[in-house]
């Protein structure tokens, strides 16, 4: 049994970004909904519900809609056209193929003045005779019953006829309210002796609800031709078809005890056959990423376009991988290896083999704003290998410099000094100091005069010229 929870309502309020309190038109067909609830509550501004083909056996908690302008209930299990008075703005009511027997719950639609649209048919009182006329009398505000316009002169003709007319309806009723007593007692004492045989009968299993629905005594045997045709199935699946044959070869009324049984039994089918498919289905073995000796392979199961860039100018490999532009990145793990790459998206690898070794630590991943495809850049492990190679040479020539230079210095050391070809300054400044000890004593130098210069010398300037 399915309920109308929030989580249901908000799912089906996508267009109106989940919110429920200003929800305006809200689906909840094929939900297998037995019950109206909780909507007058959260969305009280709705003017659209759909409803139909579902399980719904009786109009309720919907009349504190007032702005509900469109209720669709076709396809479900309602007798009774009731709870509708506090729908102030209903123009259309879809009840298409229900059980609505008791035609004169229709006169609760007259305080619904807006009402212009009403779908009966498919009823069992769309069979009875005055059927139209009754419905156009009773709602002088109705412009469509059934898809089709009700014109002045018919609206003339109902109200004249009206009392016979209602006179014919009450009798009809009657004698279907009568036929749906016997139908429900029926229904009952079937149940209860469904319920008896599978507790006298041990070893069978009794179906969803503990009810049997056949017998398998009452089949029809099977003749030579279809066995010798037939291939061999197991008992248990024989037994299982005769079951389903008979069920569905068994007469019954069409009701809503029938229609809920129905429904039930192929839900009941349709787990059992997807709890069988569950357990014999083998588990898929995950894709092989890794070799046995070690080796990765490429690998591209989301099946995404992707290119693999190489940036020599700045030394390091991008990819461009396309994913989804809407996927949540939550949903992608990236894992950069030396010698490969893996990203998972929804669980399905992506990986490739890459042509050179990368440096994982220095890698970084990041999504495009505008295509959101994924951005992976990959150093090259190449380069910084050169780098170390170059720092360690150097190193290494500075060392054994260095090593050469103390081998010289202690060369130097271990020479006798006597030998040494250089002389020796201390021991010339000191013999120096010796053989004039004390302090040395300047000598006043008196400068010649000028004029016994000029007197020694003779410039005899003719002799000269002789």
């Amino acid at each position: 049994m399915v309920f109308i929870t929030e989580d249901l309502i908000r799912r089906r309020a996508e267009h109106n970004n989940c919110e429920i309190f200003s929800l305006e038109e809200v689906s909840l067909h094929q939900q297998d909904l037995e019950r109206i609830e909780h909507l007058d509550k959260w969305c009280r501004d709705l003017k659209i519900l759909y409803l139909q083909n579902n399980l719904i056996p009786r109009i309720e908690n919907v009349g504190r809609l007032k702005k509900l302008e469109y209720l669709n209930l076709a396809l479900n299990n309602i007798e009774k056209i009731e709870n509708l008075e506090g729908c102030e703005s209903l123009q259309k009511l879809d009840l298409t193929v229900n059980f609505v027997g008791e035609l004169s719950s229709v006169q609760s639609l007259k305080h619904n003045i807006h009402l212009r649209e009403l779908y009966l048919v498919g009823n069992p009182c769309a069979q009875f005779d005055g059927y139209r006329k009754y419905v156009v009398a009773t709602l002088p505000q109705l412009k469509w019953l059934d898809g089709k316009e009700i014109e002045r002169s018919e609206r003339i003709q109902a109200l004249q006829d009206y009392r016979q007319v209602q006179q014919q309806i009450r009798e009809e009723e009657a004698t279907y309210l009568l036929k749906r007593a016997r139908e429900r007692q029926e229904e009952q004492s079937k149940s209860s002796a469904q319920q008896s045989a599978s507790q006298q009968v041990p070893g069978r299993k009794p179906g969803f609800d503990g009810r049997w629905y056949t017998d398998i005594n009452n089949t029809l045997p099977e003749s030579a031709e279809n066995k010798e045709n037939c291939p061999e199935v197991n008992p248990g699946d024989r037994d299982e078809k005769q079951e389903d044959d008979a069920f569905w070869q068994q007469p019954s009324h069409y009701t809503p005890e029938s229609r809920l049984e129905t429904h039930r039994y192929i839900e009941e089918k349709r787990k059992s056959k997807e709890g069988e498919s569950e357990d014999k289905k083998k588990v898929k073995p995950g894709r092989k990423l890794i070799t046995e000796d070690g080796r990765a392979l490429n690998v591209n199961e989301p099946k995404l376009d992707f290119s693999l860039v190489d940036d020599e100018e700045n030394h390091q490999f991008i990819l461009d991988l396309g994913i989804y532009r809407h996927l949540d990145t939550s949903l992608v793990d990236v894992d950069v290896q030396p010698s490969y790459v893996r990203i998972l998206v929804k669980n399905k690898p992506f990986q490739l083999v890459l042509p050179e070794e990368v440096k994982p630590d220095s890698s970084s991943a990041k999504r495009s704003q505008t295509t959101g495809h994924l951005l992976v850049t990959m150093p090259k492990a190449s380069e910084f290998l050169q780098k170390k190679r170059t720092i360690s040479s150097t190193v290494k020539s500075q060392n054994s410099t260095n090593i050469q230079n103390s081998s010289k210095r202690i060369e130097k050391l271990e020479v006798d000094p006597k030998a040494h070809s250089f002389p020796d300054v201390a021991n010339i400044v000191q013999e120096k100091r010796s053989a004039s000890p004390g302090p040395i004593v300047l000598s006043n130098c008196k400068p010649k005069d000028v004029t016994e210069e000029e007197e020694d010398f003779t410039d005899d300037s003719e002799q000269s010229i002789t």
